[in-house]
C-alpha cells in the first residue's frame, strides 16, 4: 500500500509538466481511456457483469469523479504538485461533513476538530498576500467533488460488483474529458515524457493500484489502509522537491503538516468506552486515486 501511495503522489509530479505540453482535457481523455481499456483487458468477462443497476449507480458516481479530476488537474496547472496534493487531501475531512449534510450521517467531535485543523492548514497553504490563488480554488472544488463521490460510493456501492462499478466510473471519466477535448480538436501527446506520464497514471496509478488495494483491503484492516494512503500527499510534496520542481516555504510546510494531521485525526481508528469503534470511523472503500 505504501507503493500505491507513492504512485499516487508521483502522479502529481509527472502530470505537472505534462499538462504544460498537452491540454488538460486531452491528457485526461487519453489517460482514462487507456485505464478503462486496461481494466477490461485484464478481465474481459467484466463486460457481462455491467448491468442496468451498475450503470445507474456508476454514471453519476463517475460524473462526480470526472469533475473532481478535471478541477484537480486544472488546479495543478495553476498551482504546484505539493500544494495540489495537500489540498486534495481535504476530501478526507469533507467526506463526513457532506455525509452529514446529505444523509444525516453522524458527525463526531473528532470530525469537527479535524475540520478546524484542516481549515487552518488550508489557510496557510492557500492564502498569499491576502488572497487565495486561482489554482488553489480549483483544487478546493476538486476536494468537494471527491468527497461527494466517496459519500455516494458509500451509499450506492454496497452489494455491487466493485470491479464492474470501477470500470463504468473510469469510462464515464473518459467520456467527460472527450467531450471537453473534441470541440477544439484533440491534441495527442507530443513527446515521450507526456506519454510516460499518461501510461504511468493510467496503468500504475489507476489499474495496478486498483488490484493492489483490492487485495490488501481483503487482508488488512480498512483503517490501516486509509492511514497508509494519507502518505500520498507526503510523497507528492517530497518528490516535487526532490526533482527540483518546487521549493516549499515554511508556511506551506506548516500548512501541509496541519492538513495531514487533520486527515490522520479523522482516519485513525479509536474505541469507545465499551470497546467497539465509534460510529463513522470505518473508512469508505475507495479503490481509485484522488
Amino acid at each position: 500500500m505504501v507503493l500505491v501511495a507513492a504512485a499516487w503522489g508521483a502522479a502529481f509530479v509527472l502530470m505537472k509538466p505534462a499538462i504544460d505540453k498537452q491540454p488538460v482535457f486531452d491528457f485526461l481523455a487519453t489517460r482514462f481511456t487507456i485505464a478503462t481499456l486496461a481494466m477490461i483487458v485484464a478481465k474481459p468477462s467484466i463486460l457481462r457483469r455491467i448491468n442496468k443497476q451498475v450503470l445507474v449507480r456508476g454514471i453519476p458516481l463517475g460524473t462526480l469523479l470526472g469533475l473532481g479530476y478535471v478541477t484537480q488537474t486544472i488546479g495543478l496547472g495553476a498551482s504546484t504538485a505539493a500544494i495540489t496534493g495537500f489540498i486534495t487531501g481535504l476530501y478526507v475531512v469533507l467526506t463526513p461533513i457532506l455525509g452529514w449534510l446529505i444523509f444525516k450521517s453522524k458527525v463526531t467531535p473528532i470530525v469537527l476538530w479535524g475540520v478546524a485543523v484542516a481549515t487552518i492548514g488550508l489557510a496557510f497553504i492557500s492564502i498569499h498576500g491576502g488572497s487565495i490563488g486561482v489554482g488553489e480554488i480549483w483544487v478546493i472544488a476538486c476536494a468537494f467533488f471527491f468527497a461527494a463521490h466517496i459519500v455516494g460510493l458509500g451509499k450506492f456501492s454496497p452489494k455491487q460488483d466493485i470491479y464492474a462499478l470501477t470500470v463504468v466510473q473510469l469510462g464515464v471519466v473518459a467520456v467527460i474529458n472527450w467531450i471537453g477535448a473534441l470541440p477544439d480538436g484533440y491534441i495527442s501527446p507530443p513527446d515521450a515524457s507526456v506519454w510516460f506520464a499518461i501510461l504511468f497514471t493510467a496503468i500504475f496509478a489507476t489499474a495496478v493500484a486498483f488490484f493492489v488495494q483490492t487485495y490488501v483491503q481483503s487482508i488488512m484492516d480498512a483503517s490501516r489502509v486509509a492511514i497508509i494512503l494519507t502518505l500520498e500527499v507526503v510523497f507528492a510534496a517530497g518528490m516535487a522537491v526532490g526533482v527540483g520542481q518546487e521549493v516549499l516555504t515554511l508556511q506551506t510546510i506548516f500548512g501541509g503538516a496541519l492538513m495531514i494531521g487533520s486527515m490522520l485525526l479523522i482516519e485513525w481508528p479509536r474505541k469507545s468506552a465499551d470497546g467497539p469503534k465509534e460510529p463513522g470511523y470505518e473508512p469508505i472503500y475507495e479503490p481509485l486515486a484522488h
